[in-house]
């Protein structure tokens, strides 16, 4: 057996407090997220975890964990190397409870940049053409469609601190993996959103939001090609 502090950040809706949990482990071979609901069901039933896969594939259980967003579900104690864990809720969102935040205005953002494919309504409903894709088109943007949209990188980014009109990585990397889907052709509708003073351009490329991405997207550099893209037709006569 092996004994952890989880030192966890309460919020009640109204007070803000850090409580520590001893808890005995048999193996570290466990989630951060298996630690909590253990919490939850030996010693606090009043303590707020949000989880539902627990298979880093929903995305519910984003949270600071020793001072890194991460899902609580893919984090293994083993890998902490520590005895000690600190578990705050995701920072740049509102805490509705303990360590559950109000994500509504991350997929808001995101449904501003208009997450789908985008083409004339005559050419879907009047015709019976299916739209085709090559391989070489689908590598353009395979690897930013894993977003999981755990709103991890929103907590990591540092102009979300500042400014949180900033639309951020997650949304932006939306715009770019649909825009650049050869069968799209909602490039203008995405450009009024995204060419704006709180669109792409605040962004400094800190690249913390592709530090912590449980899924490996990299939505730093979906931003960058983003600006390209913007740059490029810009230049354009």
């Amino acid at each position: 057996m092996k004994s952890l502090v989880v030192k966890v950040k309460r919020f009640d809706g109204s007070k803000t407090w850090w409580q520590e949990y001893k808890v005995d482990i048999s193996s570290e071979k466990i989630s951060v997220l298996d630690v909590l609901i253990k919490i939850k069901e030996e010693q606090d039933p009043t303590l707020a975890v949000r989880y539902s896969c627990r298979m880093a594939i929903c995305g519910s259980c984003g949270m600071v964990i020793n001072g890194i967003p991460r899902l609580a579900c893919q984090t293994l104690i083993s890998e902490l190397g520590d005895s000690k864990i600190t578990v705050e809720p995701m920072w740049n969102h509102e805490v509705v409870k303990d360590l559950v935040v109000d994500l509504e205005p991350d997929f808001e953002k995101v449904k501003a940049v208009k997450p789908y494919i985008l083409r004339d309504t005559k050419e879907i409903y009047e015709s019976d053409v299916e739209f085709g894709q090559r391989p070489e088109d689908l590598e353009k943007y395979y690897n930013f469609a894993y977003c999981i949209q755990c709103g991890i990188c929103m907590a990591a980014c540092p102009i979300l601190g500042s400014n949180p009109k900033f639309l951020g990585p997650m949304a932006l990397n939306a715009a770019y993996r649909w825009s650049a889907d050869s069968r799209d052709r909602g490039w203008n509708a995405r450009r009024a959103v995204i060419d704006a003073e709180d669109g792409v351009w605040p962004c400094h490329l800190a690249y913390t939001c592709s530090a912590v991405c449980p899924r490996g997207v990299d939505p730093g550099f979906s931003i960058q090609l983003l600006k390209s893209a913007i740059l490029r037709r810009r230049a354009r006569p």
